[in-house]
């Protein structure tokens, strides 16, 4: 996590609102102070020059006004008389002018000079003509002090005789300001630092137990539960802390769940022979499991985020649209000429309860075996459907002739009688070998087995064919001199090889070749049954096996067989632990293999 910058830290910024918060409140109350302050001095200063002055105005206007006799003095000395006895630090100057803007007197005795003059002064001019007074501030030009200057008119009998013009020093009253301001400024200084500590205090019993929430936080997002965030007191901080433990209890419990359930899930995908792919609300895979990915036979990340409907092989038929509303399942046909492969894809929607889709859960199946079975048993049924329609068929033919009078015919009836009976007895062999085809698939049989010298086995088997024989077919036997026992079931076994070799001979030519042979390969007995027929191509080889299968039709039909030979004898020697195959060349013959577990002879055990 990015480590939080130093003038970003709530610490930080809990000190600094803090002083500010003081700051601003101390610089509202000092203001107020101040200008209140100031404004209380002023007033009492004026106040009381004003009052000193209403003193010296009583007497100025009985000076003014009174009657002088010769001995009597002069306006002049009486008004400088009466000025002089207003002798303050806070004056400067007073003045008497009169209504004529004559100066009459002034208290400044290096100033007298003035006396005599009209006074220029519009203040005077103002309290004169007004009949009031007028006071105001203004520098000296001389010291640069703040000068107090009032000018109040002297009024008698309801007239204004003069006014007195008064120059004070109010910069004491500023330089008094000036001292409480730095009072004041100290004062500040002194609480701000006192707030500081305080504030750093205050700011670490807040942001410690948020500042451990947040390293347990950070332990959280890597997985550890452990850490628990301490509980200083009681508060709502030390609620939070509590509430923060407990959730950190049930994201623990709920982790341990959630992974309990994700490896049962990982567990369930990767062990299911099914494919499951999921995908998201566009129809990009997000999730497959390896089941799938052999399925599909497609490494994982060039899956991953890919269109589904693509990497299913279906991008031309099917949109992501189309495979949320399907309800049934589509068959993947990845088969090539060798080899059939067909899957078979269902698919399954996610959704929320507000209908809004999630996205696609899609189960992919290996459905090449069923597949086979089912056409498979779609063959069986036709074959046998067809190879009991043709008997049957034959049989109606013969039995209505016989019934509309043949059989009064003495050379035909025995002739059809005869083909009835023929092919009663064909369709016989077919039933008995279906018989013993579902027994052996049903494993409804038993082996009946005995250990037995292979080679006289093999012997006997074929001295039987040697003297039956009605063509003109040599048998050349290739058989060892060793004597290897093998335990067969020998009805069983004799059935196998009599089918083989009645196959070899039907379809040799006239002085053709029959070669019988044995060896011995990794602990087996391969037998080989080899004939010089008209042999079997190549791509039809494989099927021999099968059941019904024939290479050709209509002649193996007119042999009279069922086309199950084969097919019974490769279930009866898998049942005895062997294989069996077959090797042929077109127009040069057909050899049958077959394999069987054997024991070497040990010292006459078995004479």
């Amino acid at each position: 996590m990015q480590k939080v910058g130093f003038l970003k830290s709530i610490h930080v910024k809990i000190v600094l609102i803090y002083i500010l918060l003081i700051l601003l409140a101390m610089q509202i109350i000092g203001l107020y102070f101040a200008q209140e302050l100031e404004q209380k001095l002023k007033t009492n200063f004026t106040d009381s020059i004003k009052e000193r002055v209403n003193l010296v105005e009583f007497s100025v206007r009985e000076e003014m006004t009174r009657k002088r006799g010769e001995e009597d003095p002069t306006p002049e000395q009486s008004l400088r008389m009466a000025l002089s006895s207003l002798n303050s630090d806070d004056i400067i100057e007073l003045r008497v002018v009169d209504n004529r803007y004559r100066i009459l007197a002034t208290s400044d005795t290096e100033n007298q000079l003035i006396v005599g003059q009209k006074s220029t002064e519009s203040l005077v001019r103002k309290s004169i003509t007004a009949a009031n007074p007028y006071d105001e501030v203004k520098l000296d030009r001389g010291t640069g002090d703040r000068v107090w200057v009032l000018s109040s008119p002297i009024v008698s009998k309801g007239e204004v005789i003069g006014t007195l013009y008064l120059e004070s020093n109010i910069e004491s009253v500023y330089k008094q300001m000036t001292e409480i301001n730095q009072i004041l400024a100290g004062g500040t200084a002194m609480s701000l630092a006192i707030t500081v500590i305080l504030g750093i205090f205050i700011a670490q019993t807040i942001t410690r137990p948020i500042a451990d929430m947040r390293r347990q936080a950070q332990a959280m997002a890597k997985g550890n539960f452990s850490r628990k965030v301490r509980v200083y007191g009681n508060d709502e901080i030390g609620q939070l802390a509590i509430s923060f433990n407990h959730l950190t209890n049930r994201l623990q419990e709920a982790q341990s769940t959630t992974e309990g359930e994700r490896r049962k899930l990982a567990s369930v995908l990767s062990n299911m022979t099914d494919g499951v792919i999921a995908t998201d609300r566009k129809g990009r895979i997000i999730l497959i499991n390896d089941p799938a990915l052999r399925l599909l036979r497609v490494p994982r990340d060039l899956v991953l985020q890919r269109p589904i409907s693509s990497v299913l092989g279906i991008d031309t038929q099917y949109a992501f649209e189309d495979l949320i509303h399907m309800k049934e399942s589509i068959n993947l046909d990845f088969s090539t000429p060798e080899r059939p492969y067909i899957l078979r894809a269902n698919f399954s929607v996610i959704q929320k309860e507000t209908g809004f889709v999630n996205g696609l859960i899609t189960v992919v199946h290996d459905n090449t075996e069923q597949e086979k079975i089912d056409m498979e048993r779609r063959e069986f049924v036709a074959n046998v459907s067809h190879e009991l329609r043709t008997p049957l068929t034959t049989m109606r033919s013969y039995l209505e002739a016989l019934a509309d009078g043949a059989w009064q015919d003495t050379e035909l009836a025995p002739t059809f009688l005869k083909t009835t009976q023929t092919e009663t007895e064909r369709m016989i062999r077919l039933v008995n070998d279906l018989l013993q085809l579902s027994k052996m698939d049903s494993r409804d049989y038993d082996l009946n087995k005995e250990m037995v010298e292979f080679n006289k086995f093999f012997n006997r088997i074929i001295d039987r064919f040697e003297m039956s024989k009605s063509n003109n077919v040599n048998l050349q036997r290739l058989l060892p001199d060793a004597q290897y026992f093998v335990e067969i079931d020998t009805d069983k076994l004799t059935q196998v090889i009599d089918n083989i070799i009645s196959n070899a001979l039907k379809y040799s030519p006239d002085g053709g070749n029959v070669r019988f042979g044995v060896i011995v390969q990794e602990g087996f007995l391969k037998v080989m049954i080899s004939d010089d027929g008209m042999g079997i191509p190549k791509e039809n080889v494989e099927r021999i096996f099968d059941r019904f299968y024939r290479v050709d039709r209509a002649r193996a039909r007119s042999m009279g067989g069922t086309g199950l030979g084969l097919a019974i004898a490769r279930e009866m020697i898998e049942a005895h632990g062997g294989l069996i195959w077959a090797e042929s060349e077109e127009g040069h013959g057909t050899t049958i293999f077959f394999t069987l577990p054997f024991e070497l002879d040990e010292a006459g055990e078995w004479d």
